[in-house]
């Protein structure tokens, strides 16, 4: 649909315009929407609308979003419910990236309580992209006896024991590794200990391995309780990376020290440019009456995307398969195709529908692992 009058959302509001929400601003603009961009610094120069705000100023935030249909908040975990309350407040349509479990329990209550806007959270990777592809995958099937779902953002070309970089937000890494998981074992929601689980993953011949850790899932345990008798969401890493983290938070006792924690970590591996996003979902269970497992695997390098002003950037993977999933899901709401209104699961997403989408489409061009 190119004829933005025909949609339910017109002008888009980006809170948050880092490494990701540039890019979601920039997406939305190539997909047809009026995008006004905020951030706590000033950021001229750039294709959109810009202006500071102070997500803290709950008056000035809520007259920003006042202006749009809708909102999307590219924030750090920790900032999103102040986004969503607001949007709650002056009716538009919420969005975002967050992997934080109560943030997300907020985000329900505040649906259940604001007719005629939809919430929709957790539109990033994981959780997100690896739900919608998992639970896509289930679909096909007559029985399901599990579903498996693991993302690893990685760099293409690791050094050190930990053979990592933190192209990520350090905050949420760190609370995925010490924030206890939610799975699925024998069809009943559990909580179990992070980094625990481990296994060996090998991808187009790299080794990798994998080890549980939190809110990957967002809201999958709670629709497939009773359904599935084995569900979880697992980080992939380079061999070796998980005894490390093991040793800093155990051995040197700094589990109640995240902040300093992450302030070492993004020290001491600082993001690269040459990174590689790993994505492997997988269903087993019983299709046309015979066992059968489902493998969707992907791994996807950084890409070359016009800035719309005559010049081409280049984004990591972790961009621009974040920014993508998230701008495909405003598209889907926007479009009629998912609801209107009420609290949106990602697994309600189908991914055919996904890459139906000018930003999801480069999810199924991209990242086939030969």
């Amino acid at each position: 649909m190119t004829a933005s009058t025909k949609r339910s959302i017109n002008q888009v509001g980006v809170i948050g315009l880092g490494k990701v929400g540039e890019l979601v601003a920039g997406l939305l603009t190539d997909s047809g929407f009026k995008v006004s961009g905020y951030d706590a610094s000033p950021r001229p120069g750039l294709r959109f609308e810009t202006a500071e705000l102070d997500v803290s100023d709950a008056a000035a935030l809520r007259e920003a979003l006042r202006g749009v249909d809708a909102v999307v908040s590219c924030l750090p975990y920790d900032r999103n419910i102040e986004v969503a309350e607001a949007a709650a407040a002056v009716g538009c349509h919420y969005f975002d990236l967050t992997e934080d479990v109560p943030t997300t329990q907020r985000v329900i209550e505040l649906a259940a309580q604001t007719p005629g806007v939809a919430f929709v959270p957790q539109c990033g990777l994981a959780p997100g992209l690896i739900g919608i592809v998992g639970a896509s995958l289930a679909k096909g099937f007559d029985e399901i006896r599990s579903i498996e779902l693991k993302v690893g953002a990685l760099p293409q070309n690791p050094t050190g024991l930990l053979g990592y970089a933190f192209n990520w937000s350090a905050e949420g890494v760190v609370n995925e590794y010490l924030n206890d998981c939610e799975v699925l074992r024998s069809g009943r929601r559990q909580m179990v200990p992070a980094m625990e689980e481990k296994e060996r993953v090998v991808i187009g011949g790299i080794e990798l391995e994998a080890a549980l850790t939190s809110g990957g899932l967002g809201t999958m345990c709670q629709t497939y309780e009773g359904r599935v008798q084995r569900l979880d969401y697992k980080t992939l890493r380079y061999p070796g990376h998980f005894d490390q983290m093991h040793f800093l938070f155990d051995e040197l006792g700094l589990r109640e020290c995240r902040d300093e924690v992450g302030r070492i970590l993004v020290k001491a591996k600082p993001p690269v440019n040459d990174d590689i996003v790993y994505l492997h979902a997988a269903v087993e269970g019983i299709k046309n009456g015979q066992p059968f497992r489902e493998n969707h695997v992907r791994g996807y390098l950084p890409v070359e995307i016009p800035d719309g002003q005559g010049e081409v950037r280049s984004w990591r993977a972790i961009s621009w398969t974040t920014a993508s999933a998230a701008v495909a899901v405003v598209e889907l709401v926007a479009e009629g195709a998912l609801p209107q209104e009420g609290f949106v699961r990602q697994e309600d997403i189908t991914l055919d529908d996904l890459h139906a989408t000018q930003a999801g489409r480069r999810f199924a061009d991209y990242g086939k692992i030969a």
